[in-house]
């Protein structure tokens, strides 16, 4: 038998609704993992080692769940990975973590988060290979997963945050339609692309978390019409992750999709979303702490600062008139597959990646899943990402099963 800390979430709950397992084994056993292995792959600022097992009767009963630091936790820190909140002790937990304590999840403790969820990192890195980044901002989160270290984790997307480094860390990673998981007491970084979204290590155990959480159903599992979309950024794809594409894309019998021309400036119209609410949503720190903020965000702060209101408000109606013609984008198919990132992992951690094949869809509000299942010629893990149409969570979810079955 596998040690208890590399069983998938569903299964361990299993385990333990039958007797077989006991919740402060399976604790125990994901506390001797980060023991062992944290200080190389630096996953977490604070872990919880006083855990009290509640609520024997919801589905998540027993079930560890690593938490990104950017979401208050009324029994633990929370930093936002930044020096600004260095012993930050909330009063009371943000939503997710709440509705994971009612249905009996162990909040295990918090994870890196890249600063205030953006794109400057933080220390985490890659456990499939140490010199590289895991991608960010919820680099702990994917790390953690990876590493066997917890089988669930939460992280959140404003670029590319939750897709990416599913990716470079070769787990299923899952942002769900916009506003799908609640976000309050959750640190906001650009409140119209926020998205809360989780890690695990099937699709399956993502599947389970969603209905412990919030009651979102399954749909049947059946073969879909797949769509390959090349993307507007198709010029950024490295060749690693291009070969790879369009091998997955040939093996799951996928059509050639191509987005409508008005998508090209989507990723321009994200990026002035994010520069003008990011810096507005960082008023206090960057009045206050300038010099507590790192240049490269302050600087991004200041730059957003700039953006008149009129390009602002441009930028957001594009989204929306995108959001209208999403119907022709699918051109009659269940779901579309793209890159979950540009590539492998890049070397160093001085970046946490580029997030190209990331900010349409974010932008889009649409739900995206990346499942592993492809690999660089070095060996390391390459993400495909599934595409669904807004609001139809269950299927999208339901054809990344279908996905991830047919890739192994």
């Amino acid at each position: 038998m596998s040690e208890p800390n590399q069983l998938g979430a569903k299964e361990a709950a299993r385990r333990i609704e039958r007797g077989e397992l006991d919740a402060q084994t399976l604790v125990a056993s994901c506390l001797e993992r980060i023991a062992a292995r944290d200080a190389e792959v630096r996953a977490w600022v604070c872990v919880n080692k006083e855990i009290e097992v509640s609520n024997p009767e919801g589905p998540l009963y027993g079930v560890p769940v690593g938490v990104k630091d950017i979401f208050d936790t009324a029994d633990l820190p929370t930093r936002h990975g930044s020096p600004i909140y260095a012993g930050n002790q909330p009063r009371a937990d943000s939503a997710p973590v709440a509705l994971t304590r009612m249905a009996g999840g162990t909040i295990l403790g918090k994870t890196v988060t890249a600063e205030f969820a953006t794109f400057v990192p933080r220390e985490t890195r890659n456990p499939r290979d140490l010199s590289r980044t895991p991608g960010g901002s919820s680099s702990g989160s994917a790390a953690a997963v990876a590493d066997c270290m917890v089988p669930l984790a939460f992280g959140t997307q404003t670029a590319g945050s939750v897709i990416r480094p599913g990716s470079y860390c070769g787990v299923v990673a899952y942002k769900p339609t916009y506003n799908t998981l609640p976000r309050a007491g959750v640190h906001p970084n650009a409140d119209s692309l926020d998205t809360v979204g989780v890690y695990a290590r099937s699709v399956e155990d993502v599947m389970f978390f969603m209905d412990a959480l919030i009651g979102l159903p399954s749909a049947p599992t059946e073969k879909p019409r797949i769509g390959m979309c090349r993307t507007w950024e198709w010029d950024q794809v490295q060749p690693e992750m291009a070969a790879a594409f369009e091998q997955a894309a040939r093996q799951l019998d996928a059509k050639e999709v191509r987005l409508p021309e008005s998508f090209r400036g989507l990723r321009g119209a994200h990026t002035k979303i994010i520069w003008f609410e990011g810096a507005r949503s960082l008023a206090d720190e960057y009045r206050r702490f300038p010099q507590k903020i790192d240049p490269a965000l302050r600087k991004r702060c200041e730059n957003g600062y700039a953006i008149p209101w009129p390009e602002y408000a441009a930028a957001l109606h594009e989204g929306r008139q995108a959001r209208a013609r999403l119907e022709e984008a699918f051109a009659g198919c269940d779901v579309l597959i793209a890159p979950a990132a540009t590539g492998e992992a890049p070397a160093g951690l001085s970046s946490t990646g580029n997030t190209a094949m990331n900010v349409v869809w974010t932008l889009l509000h649409v739900p995206c899943v990346s499942v592993p299942g492809m690999a660089s010629p070095s060996g390391l893990p390459l993400g495909l990402q599934i595409i669904g149409r807004l609001g139809d969570d269950p299927r999208t979810l339901a054809c990344a099963q279908w996905i991830e079955g047919a890739l192994r």
